[in-house]
C-alpha cells in the first residue's frame, strides 16, 4: 500500500511519434518524486502519433510535478494532461423518452461504478423527471417542437457546459441530430449510443425489422458525435448472440441491456481518461 499522504496522480499525453519519450517522461516522474504504478503506451503506423497514459503515485504537489513534466511537454510538442485518479468527471446528460440508458448510468454512479459528477439532467420531454428525482439529479425540460426549439435547446445546452464546467456531455438515447456549431464546440467530449443495426433498420421500430430479417447478432455502439450521423469515432462495441425463437420485444429488451451497459462502459472510460483520439478513431487503454 502507498504512503497515505500520497496523491495518485494520472497523467495522459499525445505527440507525434519519436525515440525518447518514454525516458523522458519516466526520468520526469522519478525528479518529481514519482513511483509509476500503471502504464500503457500505443504507437500509430497510421498517423505517426505516441499516445500514453500513465498513474503515478507520489507525495509532491501538483505544481511542482507540473514543473517536471513541463519542459519534457515542450520538448515533444505533447497535448498532455495530469489530472487525479478517480476525480469525478463533470458529465452533462441529455435524456428523452426511454429511460434504460439514464436509468443504468445513474445506477451504476449511485452504486460507486461509474466516475462521474452528474450536476444536471437535460430533456426534451418531461417523462424522465421522476426517475432524475429519485436519485436526486436536478432535472430540466426544454420542450423541442420545431427547428426553433432545437436552436434553442442547443443555446442552452453551450450555456450550460460553460455555467457548470462540463467536462462531458453523454446523450442517453437523446433522439436528435446536433448542428455542425455544437459538433464542433464539444468535439471529442461528447457520446452517444445507438443500436448496432446502423446503417441498416433506420427508423421506427427496428428491432421488428431486425425481427423480420432474422437477425442472429444484437448489440450497441457507443461513439462520440460528429457531423456525420452516428459515424463518430467509435469507444466501445458489445453484442449478443440471439435465435430465431426471440419475439420483437425480446429482441428490443436484449439490445437496450446492450445499449446500456456498451453506454456506461464507453463513459467510464472516458472519465478515468482511457479514450484518446487518434484521427477518426479512438486509442482506448482499458
Amino acid at each position: 500500500m502507498g504512503d497515505p499522504a500520497s496523491t495518485h496522480w494520472l497523467i495522459t499525453l499525445v505527440c507525434v511519434d519519436q525515440p525518447g519519450i518514454v525516458h523522458a517522461i519516466s526520468g520526469a516522474i522519478v525528479e518529481a518524486g514519482g513511483n509509476i504504478t500503471e502504464s500503457q503506451q500505443f504507437a500509430s503506423l497510421d498517423t505517426g502519433r505516441f499516445f500514453m497514459r500513465v498513474q503515478v503515485e507520489s507525495q509532491t504537489d501538483r505544481k511542482t510535478l507540473e514543473a517536471k513534466l513541463a519542459p519534457v511537454a515542450s520538448r515533444f510538442k505533447m497535448q498532455l494532461i495530469l489530472d487525479v485518479v478517480g476525480r469525478p468527471v463533470r458529465t452533462l446528460v441529455l435524456a428523452s423518452r426511454v429511460g434504460h440508458c439514464l436509468s443504468d448510468l445513474l445506477y451504476r454512479k449511485s452504486a460507486g461504478q461509474l466516475q462521474v459528477e452528474i450536476p444536471l439532467i437535460l430533456s426534451n420531454h418531461p417523462q424522465l423527471k421522476e426517475l432524475a428525482d429519485f436519485h436526486k439529479v436536478p432535472f430540466e425540460l426544454i420542450p423541442i417542437r420545431d427547428d426553433d426549439g432545437m436552436t434553442q435547446f442547443e443555446s442552452r445546452l453551450l450555456g450550460l457546459v460553460e455555467e457548470l464546467d462540463i467536462e462531458l456531455v453523454v446523450l442517453a438515447r437523446f433522439m436528435r441530430i446536433f448542428s455542425s456549431k455544437t459538433c464542433e464546440k464539444l468535439a471529442g467530449r461528447m457520446i452517444n449510443i445507438h443500436h448496432s443495426f446502423l446503417p441498416g433498420f433506420k427508423g421506427a421500430n427496428p428491432y421488428r425489422q431486425a425481427h423480420s430479417r432474422g437477425v442472429k447478432l444484437i448489440g450497441a455502439t457507443a461513439h462520440f458525435v460528429t457531423e456525420d450521423l452516428d459515424e463518430g469515432p467509435i469507444i466501445e462495441q458489445n453484442v449478443v448472440r440471439v435465435s430465431h425463437a426471440r419475439s420483437p420485444e425480446e429482441l428490443r429488451v436484449i439490445g437496450q441491456n446492450e445499449e446500456s451497459r456498451t453506454l456506461s462502459q464507453a463513459v467510464n472510460w472516458f472519465a478515468q481518461h482511457r479514450v484518446l483520439l487518434d484521427g477518426k478513431r479512438t486509442i482506448i487503454f482499458s
